[in-house]
């Protein structure tokens, strides 16, 4: 068998011989056409290489390049290069905890700006009650912010209660029979009996010895005749924690009474333990104490701390230093503002100082009336058949 000659192309070639050749033929030109599709389709795969590559390097350019990936949310997908320079770990949340200072709205958080709600409970600033706060972290980021502002208010506040509070006296400060205030100052027109530790005013007492009652007029318990035996008492009530008891004993410290050695500390330690229990005189006397010096070192501020704990109990004297504190301080309107409140609670002593004050021309014409009225009305409050009757005599 004798093929054919072999021209340019494969698919070219002739048959020597009629149709002895023609499969090899038809399998010669079906590999030709084979050959040419793969030859023809290379190309075009290695345009499509060529257009993949371009994309990857394109969208490297994108994500490496100074804009944003386009269609993409920035608060989703990396940031750019010249924002990821300063912000080296992106986190979305960054966007929106901003830690603005927020002061005007009372229902967000004064740093962050967060919305009270039901699962977020905001808290008051505790001195200035002016903002809120989501936690002590947003408290502790805002304070030099709100430093200034907190004290400055919280000083207005503590002046708004000092003043608007302490306008009637305490209960121990009315007599116990006659429930009328005892004037003042108490240790003139009344008479403590150590047995029940209660006050009572000279009109009750000289009303119980008219009628032959020796004992003490509120618990019936004789009096007792001498010092061991009214020191025996007081004691009895000191082991029972009766703070009136337990201040009255350091009084009879401080000042050397019923036959014990004066001791000025010791005094101020038993007025102190006093004062923890709840005994008004007790944090006057303290005030007393650091305000002179006797029995502690002298602190004009401690004295002014206790006389302010007293007053915003009633304690009228305590009321009356407050005011004489400011007037050394030169704070006369504060001065005056103290001694109207207690000259209206009965003390002739403020109501000469404002006397005093409107000469000097430190207080109002208005403010002097006020004061003289106020202090007759209490004056006239106090007054009673028994006790006009007892004052001239009042037992020593």
């Amino acid at each position: 068998m004798v093929r054919g000659e072999r021209l340019e192309g494969l698919g070219e070639s002739k048959p020597a011989c009629g149709t002895a050749l023609g499969p090899l033929f038809c399998f010669a030109r079906l590999r030709h056409e084979v050959s040419k599709r793969v030859s023809t389709r290379t190309p075009v795969d290695g345009r499509r290489k060529e257009k993949s590559h371009d994309l990857r390097k394109e969208a490297g350019q994108l994500v490496k390049g100074p804009g944003a990936l386009r269609g993409a949310d920035p608060g989703r997908h990396q940031v750019s290069q010249a924002d990821s320079s300063t912000n080296k770990r992106w986190h979305p949340q960054l966007t929106t905890m901003s830690c603005v200072p927020v002061v005007d709205d009372v229902g967000v958080c004064a740093n962050c700006g967060k919305q009270g709600s039901d699962v977020v409970k905001l808290k008051d600033c505790t001195a200035c009650r002016l903002v809120k706060y989501c936690g002590v972290d947003c408290q502790r980021a805002h304070r030099k912010l709100h430093k200034k502002a907190c004290k400055r208010r919280a000083a207005e506040i503590k002046d708004e209660q000092l003043y608007s509070q302490g306008h009637e006296r305490p209960e121990r400060d009315f007599c116990p029979l006659c429930t009328l205030p005892i004037q003042l100052p108490m240790t003139k027109y009344s008479i403590m009996n150590v047995c029940c530790m209660k006050r009572i005013c000279n009109g009750c007492d000289f009303a119980a010895q008219k009628r032959g009652m020796l004992d003490c007029p509120f618990c019936r318990t004789p009096i007792p005749d001498n010092d061991a035996d009214t020191l025996a008492m007081i004691q009895a009530r000191v082991a029972k924690k009766d703070p009136e008891a337990i201040f009255y004993l350091g009084l009879k410290y401080f000042f050397g009474h019923l036959g014990l050695q004066k001791d000025a500390r010791k005094g101020v330690v038993l007025y102190t333990e006093a004062a923890e229990l709840g005994s008004v005189d007790a944090l006057f006397n303290l005030g007393h104490a650091y305000d002179t010096g006797e029995g502690v070192q002298e602190d004009k501020v401690k004295a002014t701390e206790f006389y302010t704990k007293a007053a915003l109990q009633g304690h009228v004297m305590s009321r009356h230093n407050l005011g004489a504190c400011e007037n050394q301080k030169g704070n006369y309107d504060c001065t005056v503002r103290h001694l109207l409140t207690s000259a209206k609670m009965g003390l002739k002593e403020s109501l000469e100082s404002i006397k005093e004050a409107f000469l000097r021309g430190q207080a109002t014409k208005a403010q002097y009336a006020e004061a003289l009225k106020g202090y007759q009305d209490a004056v006239e409050e106090m007054k009673s058949h028994d006790r006009d009757e007892a004052n001239p005599n009042r037992r020593a």
